[in-house]
């Protein structure tokens, strides 16, 4: 003990002892108040390393120092100032599911309702252990139960103490990096940066994005809007007019359809016996319908905001950011023009979001308030308990069944969006929801696409029956859209097979040619549907389908065009800078036939001048949409369609009230059955909602139709035997 008490008493030993304890607390919160996901021994060896270099370089401050006292004080400071935002984002963590930012900190003003406001009812018991090591600390020192340190430091120990903190922050980062590659140029998840670099790190990192931010946004000019609408004039396709306004004042809903390539429409996968499995029926059924418009040669666009960038460029028209996430850096702050603002101004719409999985994943919760989504339904409106979720979020058919007793809350006309999870990477299924079976080649994840996707399509079959059943159907446009790849380049020579490719010949067109995803834009009653090879990208959405609500986008900011239209550019940017068109695919310096994938290498000059002006164009387009969001350019633009925009205050923690005092609500589909509820006519065959009867039989079952299928292929075994045999 009385070394112990010497050692505490020399400033070395405060330093540690603060360093110590500060560790403990943070990973102690880290554990009790973050919902960070850690699986893994890796994952919570990081977790437990990661607050321990961020804390010994800022408290190493305090030993550059050499009077004692403006030593221990500074020590103090710095002590308190990151046990306060320790403890703030504790409290708005409670509140959001989410971490501060600086546009939070500096924005909480105009947070109605928001932390501040309700910091009582935030608080808990447990919250004064994350005071106590400091009130200790500072009771020690004034008491004199631990001493002044009253000799001068050197200065080496103090560069020492930095130096070691660098090196502790190198190894951590090597460890993050090797567990989460590209963790800081794709930043899709606050909780992500917390859960590998800590919490203290990741203050540091957001206030240096919003400092560049800020600065290129400081620098912006209300003539840098000239460019771009000069570009978006220049660019302009009008309306079809035997389309424009065929669908106006419906509803419109929104499927994205999560890792969906286009090759799954149609795609029959085969089994180890030989038997065809139809692995997405009923989109295929959607693709071909007569009251379905759907597009072959329709690519996405996304850059390493995956969904979100998706996102962004069916709801704007925009691109995401050259590099990490356009709703991560800038969704919370920047000025939109959105497929949302857009109708409630010019079609009365109400607009919601559907996602089974927290609003902090991707910054939805900041971002669509910058959108002007009026309703966002996360995770905290669905039964997210043990056994009903994945990696990413509540499984589909659950997602969709418990979405209908909002959607059926909602004024009309509406426009939502579901974003469902279950068929993303790594593609886990459990046994009970597995209905087709998986791929056969050397790739986990490609042998589990097919049954996620299969069981995807079920989902969504689903939530048709419902629509058919509540009565939505009839009066809704459903659009249903691919929002990335979901099997990367890395895996495509192992898929290529499944494909009828060869992987030996396999090459940079064929990996761009698995780009295309699906767009389906089925509108009931329409009897002309067809399948267009008309090619288009995820710009074109917004304007195709606000032409089809009869909404002129002549004057709003879009980087693509209506897909109907006989001006339509069929070229489609990609945002790594190459260019597809229905007759070039240019790669870098490469130039693919797209019709036939040959390379071309006897150019013409006028062939040369041909694809240089695509690349040229292309790049028009994506440097007019780095513009618009990096300079924050529509606060310097409002369209005529625009110029009654609402200030809206959001608080997506509390808004079935606001939703069920809605002024319009007479307009709801509840309203209009009554009263009564129509959520009891959906019906889903999701497990998790059996008895355990119903799941043993269900389980038996399966178990026996395996049984059924290896008797058979033992059998056929058996009888290809005998004839070699014979």
């Amino acid at each position: 003990m009385n070394r112990l008490k010497y050692f505490l008493g020399t400033r070395v030993g405060f330093f540690s002892a603060a360093t110590l304890l500060f560790w403990l607390k943070s990973y102690i919160a880290y554990q009790m108040e973050f919902a960070l996901g850690v699986t893994g021994g890796m994952q919570e060896l990081i977790l437990f390393i990661n607050p321990i270099a961020t804390t010994v370089i800022l408290f190493s401050v305090a030993l550059y120092f050499k009077k004692p006292k403006t030593a221990y004080s500074v020590l103090f400071v710095v002590y308190f100032l990151l046990t306060l935002l320790l403890y703030a984002n504790i409290l708005y963590y409670r509140e959001f599911s989410d971490f501060l930012t600086m546009g939070t900190v500096f924005g909480a003003g105009n947070v109605s309702g928001g932390l501040f406001a309700s910091t009582i009812a935030l608080l808990r018991l447990q919250d004064v252990l994350y005071w106590l090591d400091f009130a200790l600390l500072v009771w020690a020192v004034t008491t004199k139960r631990i001493p002044i340190d009253p000799r001068p430091m050197k200065k080496r120990v103090a560069i020492a103490a930095t130096t070691l903190g660098a090196a502790v922050f190198s190894a951590n980062l090597t460890l993050a990096e090797s567990d989460r590659p590209q963790l800081l140029t794709r930043t899709f998840d606050r909780n992500y940066i917390v859960k590998y670099l800590g919490l203290n790190f990741y203050t540091a990192y957001d206030a240096y994005q919003t400092f560049q931010n800020n600065q290129m946004k400081a620098n912006a000019e209300e003539s840098d809007m000239v460019q771009v609408l000069d570009y978006v004039n220049s660019h302009y396709a009008e309306p079809n007019p035997d389309m424009f306004g065929i669908a106006e004042g419906r509803n419109v809903i929104y499927i994205e359809l999560e890792s969906v390539q286009q090759f799954l429409i149609d795609y029959k996968l085969e089994d180890e016996n030989g038997e065809l499995h139809e692995v997405t029926p009923f989109l295929n059924s959607l693709f071909h319908d007569e009251a379905s418009h759907s597009f072959e040669n329709f690519f996405h666009q996304t850059g390493q905001g995956k969904t979100s960038d998706a996102e962004m460029l069916v709801e704007n028209s925009l691109y995401g950011l050259p590099q990490g996430g356009a709703f991560t850096q800038l969704g919370g702050e920047n000025t939109f023009h959105s497929t949302s603002k857009i109708l409630e101004n010019e079609g009365g719409y109400t607009s919601a979001v559907f996602h089974g999985n927290v609003g902090s994943f991707w910054n939805r919760t900041n971002t669509y308030e910058s959108f002007g989504i009026d309703y966002f339904f996360d995770a905290q409106y669905y039964d997210m308990s043990d056994g009903r979720t994945m990696e990413y979020g509540l499984k589909d058919k659950l997602f969709y069944q418990e979405s209908a007793k909002y959607l059926e809350q909602l004024p009309q006309p509406f426009y939502t969006k579901f974003m469902p999870v279950t068929h993303h990477f790594p593609y886990p299924l459990d046994e009970a929801n597995a209905d087709i079976p998986a791929a056969n080649t050397s790739d986990e994840t490609i042998n589990n696409f097919f049954v996620t996707a299969h069981y995807m399509d079920e989902a969504i079959e689903e939530f048709f029956t419902y629509l058919k059943e509540s009565g939505l159907y009839e009066n809704s446009m459903i659009v249903l859209y691919g929002d990335h790849y979901g099997i990367s380049n890395a895996r495509n020579k192992t898929l290529a097979p499944l494909l009828d490719k060869d992987p030996e010949t396999w090459n940079g067109y064929d990996n761009t040619m698995l780009q295309r995803v699906p767009l389906i834009i089925h509108i009931p009653g329409v009897t002309d549907g067809q399948v267009h090879e008309t090619y288009g990208g995820q710009t074109d959405v917004m304007p195709t389908i606000l032409h089809l609500l009869g909404v002129e986008t002549k004057d709003y900011i879009l980087m693509g065009s209506d897909l109907f239209s006989s001006n339509h550019a069929e070229m489609v940017p990609l945002r790594n800078g190459n260019v597809i068109t229905p007759k070039y695919t240019i790669l870098g310096s490469s130039v693919y036939d797209t019709d036939s994938g040959e390379l071309l290498e006897d150019i013409s000059p006028e062939e040369e001048a041909e694809i240089e002006a695509i690349r040229e164009e292309a790049n028009k387009q994506l440097s007019a949409s780095d513009s618009v969001l990096m300079k924050d350019l529509l606060r310097f633009y409002t369209p005529e369609g625009l110029e009654d925009e609402k200030e809206m205050d959001y608080l997506y923690s509390e808004q079935l009230p606001v939703l069920q005092n809605e002024e319009n609500k007479e307009t709801s589909l509840i309203e209009q059955n009554g009263g009564q509820s129509t959520a009891d006519l959906y019906e889903t065959n999701a497990p998790e909602l059996m008895t355990e009867e119903e799941l043993a039989e269900l389980m038996e079952s399966k178990h026996s139709e395996e049984s059924e299928e290896n008797t058979d292929t033992s059998q056929t075994t058996e009888t290809d035997t005998d004839d070699e045999q014979s």
